[in-house]
């Protein structure tokens, strides 16, 4: 009997703009329209995603585009360091969720950008994705005060962990 292991998720840096990264937001914003009633408004510039700034990230599984994630340069304090980076545009397709992928990809972001300099990864995520909270928190993610474009509303969560040499 053979066995087959599954495909390797291959992580590529790219631009915001890139084809396959704008399909994969778009449907992360359509997720966000059924989950919270509209798209995620948060103002991105696509030049706080290139290096140095920060770094967009598309992961491919079998030549498919299959999930996104990325960060970019923050000013957020967190656990007594400004030197942040900010956690952007995680996404798994549904077809391809509960393998693992997210959990790599949050682990490259965080190995990439403490190489950027970071010293502290945050984000914000919201109570309406309870399987996104469980996967921060599950990787050593705390509760951090409100920050960013949705810091007052009710049904924000921002989350951040301190990065170390070891990351």
């Amino acid at each position: 009997m053979t066995v087959t292991r599954p495909a390797e998720l291959e992580l590529r840096r790219v631009p915001i703009t890139h084809p396959d990264a704008q399909r994969l937001i778009d449907e992360v914003q359509a997720e966000y329209v059924l989950r919270y009633g509209g798209p995620d408004r948060t103002p991105i510039v696509p030049a706080a995603f290139e290096p140095p700034a920060g770094s967009f990230f598309v992961g491919y599984l079998a030549g498919k585009p299959i999930a996104t994630g990325a960060w970019r340069r923050s000013t957020v304090e967190a656990f007594g360091t400004t030197e942040t980076a900010e956690i952007k545009r995680m996404y798994v397709v549904p077809t391809a969720r509960a393998a693992g992928h997210a959990r790599r990809m949050l682990a490259h972001l965080e190995v990439t950008a403490a190489s950027a300099g970071a010293k502290a990864m945050v984000l914000e995520t919201g109570e309406a994705q309870p399987e996104a909270i469980a996967l921060y928190e599950s990787s050593g993610y705390e509760r951090v005060p409100g920050f960013g474009y949705y810091r007052d509303e009710p049904l924000n969560r921002c989350f951040g962990k301190l990065l170390n040499s070891a990351d």
